[in-house]
């Protein structure tokens, strides 16, 4: 698979998590659980790819969804897209990754990006929630909803990134 067919498929999946996903959320956890599966693909990209493709990945998905969703602060999910796609991809760029050091690497890397997007909208006062009650009502949910789709599209997601992104291959010292 090239780099254009899985942006294809992460434009599918911006589909299905924007049109799809909400049906399926419960009326109760409506408003509190954000699906965010492209931002999970742009951190395979990281994980079994290269670093600079899920920056552009994150980039460019980011802005699609502050665009599509977001207006009040434009840049604001393509910039915490970007930013973590890029320092996952270079704190892990020469370690060989397990499915269990990506899924942990995934839950963390969500938890941030949440965390992100919940400062900056405490900053500018679009939010007056404390952490606590952000962290226990979106934040963890958003969190485990993420986890769940990165173990369910994990073999997939790897297989399609590591065909469409060839990895760098670590330069032999001279002598």
């Amino acid at each position: 698979m090239t780099i254009g067919r899985l942006g294809v498929v992460m434009f599918l999946l911006f589909v299905i998590e924007s049109t799809l996903v909400p049906w399926f959320i419960p009326s109760s956890l409506a408003g509190r659980l954000y699906p965010h599966f492209t931002f999970v693909f742009v951190l395979y990209a990281a994980l079994y790819g290269t670093r600079h493709k899920a920056l552009m990945l994150g980039l460019l998905f980011g802005l699609l969804q502050d665009v599509v969703f977001y207006g009040s602060l434009l840049g604001l999910h393509s910039f915490a897209m970007g930013l973590i796609g890029y320092v996952t991809g270079l704190l892990l760029e020469k370690k060989k990754v397990t499915m269990m050091s990506a899924l942990f690497t995934i839950a963390l890397s969500c938890m941030v990006y949440e965390l992100i997007i919940f400062a900056v909208y405490r900053v500018f006062w679009f939010t007056r929630e404390s952490l606590s009650y952000a962290m226990v009502n979106h934040i963890l949910l958003s969190t485990f909803l993420q986890l769940g789709f990165a173990l369910a599209a994990y073999v997939p997601a790897r297989r399609w990134v590591q065909s469409a992104i060839p990895v760098r291959q670590p330069e032999k010292e001279e002598e």
